[in-house]
C-alpha cells in the first residue's frame, strides 16, 4: 500500500513539474487562446475525434490535479465544439476529473485526517451520509465555490463516488451551460469575471438554495407521511406533555416553564425518578457512611492508637432514606406547580402524536417528550428469581444487614456497592464474567479499584459465571462455573444483589402503538435532535441512551425541549463531545474524553501525561495518596482529548477538564490559572505543568542558559 502510495504521488508530482516546467498554464491563459483559435477549430474541422479525446484529457487532468485553467477551458469547449458538443464533452471531463481530483484527496488525506480528527470526522460522516447530496448539490449550484477546493474538501469525508460523481454532473451543469455558451463568443469575452454578472452570481445563490429548501419540504412530506392515518386536533391545551419525572423530565419541563410554554408533566411513581429515591442520592449517603467506618479502621494511620465504632445498619438505612425526604422538594409537586408546570400523578398513555391519555383526561398537546427512564436487569439464571433478590432499586428496603451478600456484577453499581456493603459489616462475594472490573475504564484503573475492594475484604471471583440457584435446607447458594478451568462450585449466602445493567422502559406509555422504533438494546431510536419518527415526539434519558447518567439525562433534557418547543425555526443537534462520567468507589474514577485503550482502538494519535497523588502536598496531608491524574493530549500540543482521575475527591477534580475541553483550552491554560494551595485542585495544574516540562523547548533554554552566565561575567 505504502510502495502504491509513493508511485502514484511521484507520479502526480511529475505531472504537476511537467505542466510547470513547459508553461502549459501559459497556454490556458484566455489571450493565448483567444490569438490561436483560428488554428484550433481548423484542427477541430479536420480532426474531430481525435480533438474531442484530446480535449477531454487534458480538461480531465487539469481538474484531477487541480490546476488552474479549467475554467478557460471550458469556454474553449464552447468556441471548438459548439454549444451541444460542448456541453456534452466538458460536463463529463469535469465530472470525471473532480471524481479523481476526490478519489486523490481520500487516498492521501482521509487516513492522515482520521487518525488526528477521527472524532470530530465522526459526526461529518454521518452528516454526509444524511444530507451530502443536498449540500453538494447545493454547493456545486453557486459558482462563487472553487470547484477544486470542494472536490479536495469532500475527499476528506465519507461520501460515497456514485454520490459525488452523479451530484456533481447535475450540480456542475449549470454553470458549465453557461461557460460553454460565453464561449461560442469567445472573442468578445474581455475576462472570466465578466462572464458571471452580480444578477447571474445572485441567481446562482438562489438556486443553490433551492436543495436546501427542498430538504425542507422534503421533511415536511416525510411528516406528512408519518402523520398519514392520524387525526390532529384543530387547537392544542398545551406546547409541551413531558411523561416521566426523573433527571431528564424535570428539566424538559422546567425549562418548558421557563419560557413561558404550557407544560404538563405526568409521573406514575415518585417524583425525582431513579436518582432521587433508587440511585444516586440513596448510594452515595450510604457510600458515605460506609467511609466513615473504613475511616476508623485505618484512624493509626492518622496518629490514632485507638478508634471504633459499632455500624448499626437500620440507622444507616434511615439516614438513607433522611437524605432522600430531605431533597425531595427539591423534586416536589409542589415546587413544579409554582415554577408553572401541570403535574400529573398518574400513569401516562400516548394515543396519537398529539395525544397523551392520563387517568381520565384527554391531554392535547403539540409536543411529547418521553423520559420514562430505565430499570435493572434480572438475567433469567435458573432460580435467581427464587432467592432474596435485590437490585439498585429495591436493595434500599434493607434494614437488617445480610451476613453474606453475593454481588453480581463488576459495573460501577456492583462496584460501588459491594465496597459499600463489604465496609458497613457485610461479607461480599463479588461475581464478574469478565477478567477484570470496571472494564470500560483502562486496565490501570481496574486494577486501583479492584486492589481497594480486596483491602476492604471483597471476595472478588473474576473470570465466574453463575450457572443456577437453589436453597437447601432453608439455605441459599449459587452454582459458579470457573470460566478458566469450567469447574463449578458452590457459594452459600445470605441476600444476592444483581447489578449487570439496565434496560429502557419502552412499555405500558403506547410506544407501541405509535410504532416507534427501537435499537438493538432496547433503547428508543432518536435522531440527532431527539425525535423519534414522529419529528414532534423526543425522547431523552435511559430510554432513548447512549448514556445511562443523570447529568447526560439533563444535558439531553435541554436539547428535546428547545427543540420540540421552537423547531420550527431552529433545531439543534445533541452534543456529546464532553460527557464525563464517575464511579464513586474508594479510590473515585472519573473520566472525560477519551480512555487510553480507547484512543489506541480508535487508532487516535496521543501522548500520555501523569501526575501522581503521592506527589502531592494536600494529599499527603490528607493521607490520599492513592491515584494520579491522566492527561492525553494530540502529539505536539496541548489539546486535550481525555483525562481519567483516579483518586480521592476525582469527580470533583475532573470538572476543570470538562470545562476546558468545552470551551477548547488547552493545558497552557490550565497551567497559567491559579490555583489555592493547599488543594487537591492543584493536581491539574501540575499535571498540566509535566505536560510543559516534556515539551520544553531544550534548544532555546541552552541558549538562554549561556545568555544567564555572560551576563555573570
Amino acid at each position: 500500500m505504502k510502495a502504491t502510495r509513493w508511485i502514484l504521488l511521484s507520479v502526480i508530482a511529475v505531472l504537476i513539474v511537467l505542466f510547470i516546467a513547459f508553461d502549459v498554464h501559459e497556454y490556458l491563459r484566455l489571450e493565448a487562446l483567444k490569438a490561436h483559435q483560428a488554428e484550433l477549430e481548423s484542427w477541430v474541422a479536420e480532426r474531430p475525434w481525435t480533438s474531442a479525446g484530446v480535449f477531454m484529457a487534458i480538461y480531465v487532468l487539469v481538474t484531477a490535479l487541480s490546476l488552474p485553467g479549467a475554467a478557460v477551458m471550458t469556454l474553449v469547449g464552447g468556441a471548438l465544439f459548439g454549444l451541444g458538443w460542448g456541453l456534452l464533452l466538458v460536463s463529463f471531463a469535469s465530472t470525471v476529473g473532480a471524481t479523481l481530483a476526490m478519489l486523490i484527496s481520500r487516498f492521501f488525506l482521509r487516513g492522515w485526517v482520521s487518525q488526528r480528527f477521527g472524532r470530530q470526522l465522526e459526526p461529518i460522516d454521518r452528516g454526509i451520509e444524511r444530507d451530502g447530496a443536498f449540500y453538494l448539490f447545493a454547493l456545486r449550484l453557486v459558482p462563487a465555490f472553487p470547484f477544486f477546493i470542494i472536490n479536495l474538501a469532500m475527499g476528506l469525508t465519507g461520501i460515497r463516488v456514485r454520490t459525488f460523481w452523479w451530484v456533481s454532473q447535475l450540480g456542475m451543469l449549470p454553470g458549465t451551460l453557461v461557460y460553454v455558451n460565453a464561449g461560442r463568443e469567445l472573442a468578445q469575452v474581455e475576462s472570466l469575471g465578466g462572464i458571471l454578472s452580480p444578477g447571474l452570481i445572485g441567481a446562482f445563490v438562489l438556486l443553490g438554495l433551492f436543495p436546501l429548501v427542498a430538504r425542507k419540504i422534503l421533511d415536511w412530506v416525510k411528516a406528512r407521511r408519518v402523520y398519514r392515518g392520524w387525526r390532529k386536533p384543530e387547537r392544542f391545551d398545551r406546547n409541551l406533555v413531558v411523561i416521566g419525572a426523573g433527571s431528564g423530565g424535570l428539566v424538559s419541563a422546567y425549562i418548558a416553564a421557563a419560557v413561558k410554554a404550557q407544560v404538563s408533566l405526568v409521573e406514575k411513581n415518585e417524583m425525582g425518578g431513579d436518582c432521587l429515591n433508587t440511585g444516586c442520592v440513596p448510594s452515595k449517603t450510604l457510600i458515605r457512611s460506609a467511609r466513615l467506618a473504613a475511616d476508623i479502621k485505618r484512624a493509626h494511620r492518622l496518629g490514632y492508637s485507638q478508634a471504633s465504632a459499632e455500624v448499626d445498619f437500620a440507622k444507616v438505612m434511615e439516614r438513607v432514606h433522611g437524605a432522600i425526604a430531605e431533597i425531595a422538594p427539591h423534586d416536589s409537586v409542589e415546587r413544579y406547580n409554582d415554577l408553572g408546570v401541570e403535574v400529573f400523578q398518574e400513569a401516562a398513555c400516548i394515543t396519537s402524536p398529539w395525544t397523551v391519555e392520563v387517568g381520565d383526561r384527554t391531554l392535547t398537546t403539540r409536543n411529547i417528550i418521553i423520559a420514562t427512564g430505565g430499570r435493572p436487569k434480572v438475567p433469567p439464571i435458573p432460580g435467581l428469581e427464587q432467592m432474596d433478590l435485590y437490585t439498585s432499586e429495591t436493595v434500599w428496603n434493607l434494614r437488617e444487614r445480610p451476613e453474606r451478600l453475593l454481588v453480581i456484577g463488576g459495573g460501577l453499581i456492583g462496584c460501588e456497592l459491594a465496597q459499600a456493603f463489604q465496609r458497613l459489616g457485610c461479607q461480599v462475594i463479588q461475581i464478574q464474567r469478565g477478567e477484570r472490573i470496571l472494564p470500560s475504564e483502562d486496565p490501570e484503573v481496574s486494577e486501583l479499584v479492584m486492589q481497594s475492594l480486596l483491602e476492604d475484604g471483597v471476595e472478588l471471583l473474576l473470570r465466574h459465571n453463575p450457572e443456577s440457584f437453589a436453597r437447601t435446607g432453608g439455605v441459599q447458594q449459587v452454582t459458579l462455573r470457573n470460566l478458566e478451568t469450567d469447574q463449578c462450585h458452590t457459594r452459600h449466602f445470605d441476600a444476592v444483589l444483581v447489578a449487570t445493567g439496565r434496560a429502557a422502559n419502552t412499555d405500558g406509555f403506547g410506544a407501541q402503538t405509535l410504532e416507534l422504533a427501537l435499537r438493538e438494546d432496547g433503547t428508543l431510536e432518536t435522531d440527532d435532535y431527539l425525535a423519534t419518527r414522529f419529528p414532534n415526539i423526543y425522547a431523552v434519558g435511559d430510554v432513548t441512551g447512549p448514556y445511562q447518567l443523570t447529568h447526560a439525562a439533563s444535558h439531553q433534557a435541554w436539547y428535546a425541549a428547545v427543540n420540540a418547543l421552537f423547531g420550527p425555526f431552529r433545531r439543534f443537534r445533541v452534543d456529546y463531545r464532553v460527557m464525563p462520567h464517575c464511579v464513586f468507589t474508594d479510590p473515585e474514577v472519573a473520566r472525560v474524553g477519551l480512555s487510553e485503550t480507547e484512543a489506541r482502538d480508535q487508532k487516535v494519535p496521543f501522548e500520555v501525561t501523569r501526575y501522581e497523588l503521592a506527589e502531592l502536598d494536600r494529599a499527603i496531608a490528607e493521607d490520599a495518596r492513592t491515584g494520579f491524574v491522566k492527561v492525553l493530549t494530540a502529539p505536539g500540543k496541548d489539546r486535550i482529548l481525555g483525562v481519567t482521575i483516579v483518586g480521592e475527591h476525582a469527580g470533583e477534580l475532573i470538572a476543570e477538564y470538562v470545562l476546558a475541553m468545552k470551551h477548547n483550552l488547552g493545558l497552557n491554560k490550565i497551567l497559567g490559572t491559579v490555583h489555592s494551595y493547599p488543594t487537591m485542585a492543584e493536581a491539574n495544574k501540575y499535571a498540566a505543568g509535566n505536560w510543559k516540562k516534556a515539551h520544553a523547548p531544550q534548544k532555546l533554554l541552552r541558549w538562554v542558559g549561556r545568555f544567564h552566565k555572560w551576563r555573570l561575567d
